[in-house]
């Protein structure tokens, strides 16, 4: 059974820093790309950040470049998500989820399996 955990999230404020977590387990991790996504009260969900199987290719959302780092370590099924300089607008539930080739990687419809999420809320 595909499992997906999201963690790391909370409150922080205006400018802090948090790391999310997405344990993986019940397929193939090491082969398949993976995505953070996030959706905003009120809002559509919208992709955040993409790394591929290897680590060899990630790429990011415009407004979270420069500020936030995905990474992941296959050896323990784990993806990450560094977020730094922390905005009120990046208040959200954030969502792990795991594809085999997404085109584009921003594509919801691309990835199969998907966490329940965790909620990141950023304060003033």
């Amino acid at each position: 059974q595909v499992h997906l955990m999201e963690s790391g999230g909370g409150t922080v404020q205006a400018g802090g820093s948090l790391r999310l977590s997405c344990a993986a387990s019940g397929y193939t991790y090491s082969s398949h790309c993976m995505g953070w996504f996030r959706q905003a009260p009120g809002k559509e969900r919208e992709a955040v950040s993409y790394i591929n199987y290897n680590s060899g290719t990630t790429d990011y959302a415009d407004s979270v470049k420069g500020r936030f780092t995905i990474s992941r370590d296959n050896a323990k099924s784990t993806l990450y998500l560094q977020m730094n300089s922390l905005k009120l607008e990046d208040t959200a539930m954030y969502y792990c989820a795991a594809a085999g080739d997404p085109r584009p990687w921003t594509a919801e419809n691309e990835y199969r399996y998907w966490g329940q999420g965790t909620l990141v809320t950023v304060s003033s």
